[in-house]
């Protein structure tokens, strides 16, 4: 295995490497599908390549309900075959794949009838529980039980009274989804993989109707490369058509952007120690614990407008506002909500206009030669889809391609995770970080935590934590910048660390430390540092002023209102 690290050298080598040798299979789109081809390909012997347009994950897959489950919904539409398949999936990196990045959590679901709501909804639960059993992944999610109001409200103190009879509890998982993706693409370089992000394709290569590669354009220095590919994997989510029609092809399929809006609210406004799980007349409601904060969502509406930077207008936030409050004893504000995140599920057009009764299953197909489309799914199952676009690819490469083999592919931190999790104690003890600090390492970057540790080893002043976002140290934003291909000071807040919506300054106060620190890594002179945090404030004024506006159109023109950063 190669060093997974990161940096601005080893993106300006990757895309010289790409454009050197024609590729066994080049991805373009680095979502959490994306990467996981990447991933799959590289590990079964084949010379692969990765192009991300922006950042890692800088789409759906760090916008999601950071959910690792089953769909427990699903199972009342029928769908048994998705929710089977996504139950193995989420023991895998439970157990194996991810186990630093993914956490068992309990659900609870407030039961409003008695008799028939007990059975009905207890007999889903049990299903599910059972489908996990037999699934062979079910080790350390303890099984669903039952609940008095008594019981229930023990709890979850938070919940009103009147707003249950009784409860149910349940266990599923949860990720930081942007943490996970960029952990692919580490894993992926680390076979061999030639990873870069802000690398736009801008065309397809083609020789008669066969796709031979795609032209790269450098988004950071405007350099332009050709990359030839026996076969183009084409895994850009919500952006499926869009990539289509540079080949001027309709496709076989159509992918449809369906909105999720999510609020963050701080811990203490919720007095409970289980997330909770609420039925709507539309979809469900999450309430989702995330350390100091929690996640409430979410919103599930068609969106048609801008795809890079999807808005929550103020609708939105009254949706999710009044359906959390309908079952708690002290109603949540809008001065409560601390952060807001809005998201664009791909989901694969079907007959029904309305976007929750769409296909959550995904679609893999070949609608020219050289070229693979995949489409659709959800998180969960993004291991799959990239074993099935890979398998697709792999039959026009002429050759004896290796079989899936990434159900024994941990990703980079796992390894020695549970050793250094035990360890945390003398590791505290010999860095003179507190055991608490190491454990929020351990838990975002699994064994790779040591390499943050040794930074602060080296520069004693990077084991503070950032001014004005104490959960972080100042040795992540280092790290981020040196090795986890950082490359505005956006990326950072926002992806890297999720100080953007993790403070009711929305990570204004805390900018400006961010990026001196990102700085002599970048080499950023004076000049573009203070581009960097013009840019960003401009971002959570044009965001904020969205959300203050009363439909998806005000919303979708307020957001726009500040232009992305300019290249360096």
């Amino acid at each position: 295995m190669r060093d997974t690290t990161l940096g601005p050298t080893e993106r300006a080598e990757a895309l010289a490497r790409m454009a050197e040798q024609e590729l066994d299979i080049l991805v373009v789109g680095g979502g959490v599908v994306g990467t996981g081809t990447a991933l799959d390909a590289a590990t079964r012997g084949l010379t692969v390549g990765i192009v991300e347009a922006r950042d890692w994950a800088a789409g759906t897959s760090s916008r999601s309900s950071k959910l690792i489950h089953g769909g427990l919904r699903y199972l009342e539409m029928l769908d048994f075959a998705l929710v089977r398949e996504a139950l193995k999936e989420r023991g895998l990196l439970l157990d194996r794949l991810a186990p630093h990045l993914v956490k068992p959590v309990p659900f609870l679901y407030p039961l409003q009838h008695r008799g028939w709501e007990r059975f009905y909804a207890g007999s889903g639960v049990a299903l599910y529980d059972a489908m996990s059993v037999s699934s062979g992944r079910a080790r350390g999610l303890p099984h669903h039980r039952h609940l008095t109001r008594k019981h229930a409200l023990r709890i979850a103190p938070a919940l009103r009274k009147d707003a249950l009879v009784g409860a149910l509890q349940y266990y599923d998982a949860q990720v930081d989804d942007a943490r996970l993706v960029l952990m692919l693409v580490r894993t992926a370089a680390s076979y061999g993989a030639h990873v870069a992000n802000g690398a736009r394709v801008t065309e397809f290569l083609r020789e008669g109707e066969r796709v031979v590669g795609a032209r790269v354009q450098d988004v950071e220095s405007g350099g332009e490369y050709e990359i030839r590919a026996r076969q183009v994997v084409n895994a850009t989510g919500v952006w499926t058509d869009d990539t289509q029609g540079l080949i001027n092809e309709r496709g076989l399929f159509h992918v449809r952007a369906s909105k999720g809006v999510h609020l963050v609210v701080p811990k203490d406004r919720i007095h409970s120690n289980t997330g909770l799980i609420l039925r709507t007349e539309k979809s469900v409601l999450f309430v989702i614990p995330w350390g100091r904060h929690w996640i409430v969502g979410t919103t599930d509406t068609d969106w048609e407008l801008d795809k890079a930077h999807p808005a929550a207008s103020s609708a939105d936030i009254d949706y999710v506002l009044e359906h959390v409050n309908a079952v708690l004893a002290v109603p949540l504000t809008r001065d409560d909500v601390e952060g807001v995140y809005a998201g664009l599920r791909p989901l694969l057009e079907g007959e029904s206009d309305a976007t929750s009764k769409l296909s959550r299953e995904h679609t893999v197909a070949h609608p020219v030669p050289g070229l693979v489309v995949v489409a659709g799914g959800k998180y969960t199952t993004y291991r799959v889809m990239a074993k099935d676009a890979v398998d697709e690819a792999v039959h026009g490469l002429d050759r004896k391609v290796a079989e899936c083999c990434t159900e024994d592919v941990p990703l980079v931190g796992a390894e020695g995770y549970h050793a250094l999790w035990n360890s945390r104690a003398r590791i505290s003890a010999r860095t003179g970080v507190h055991v608490a600090r190491v454990e929020h390492l351990l838990n975002r970057y699994g064994s790779l935590a040591e390499e943050v540790l040794a930074l602060i080893e080296e520069t004693p002043s990077l084991g503070s934590p950032l001014t004005a976002a104490d959960d972080y140290l100042r040795a992540e934003v280092v790290y981020a910048a040196k090795a986890e291909g950082a490359r505005h000071l956006e990326d950072v807040l926002t992806r890297r660390t999720r100080i953007s919506f993790e403070t009711f300054d929305r990570g204004t106060r805390c900018a400006r430390e961010v990026a001196e620190l990102m700085a002599p890594i970048l080499a950023w002179d004076q000049n573009q540092i203070e581009n960097e945090v013009a840019h960003y404030e401009k971002r959570v004024e044009a965001e904020r002023e969205s959300q203050r506006q009363p439909d998806d159109t005000t919303a979708d023109a307020a957001r726009l209102g500040a232009p992305d950063i300019v290249p360096l």
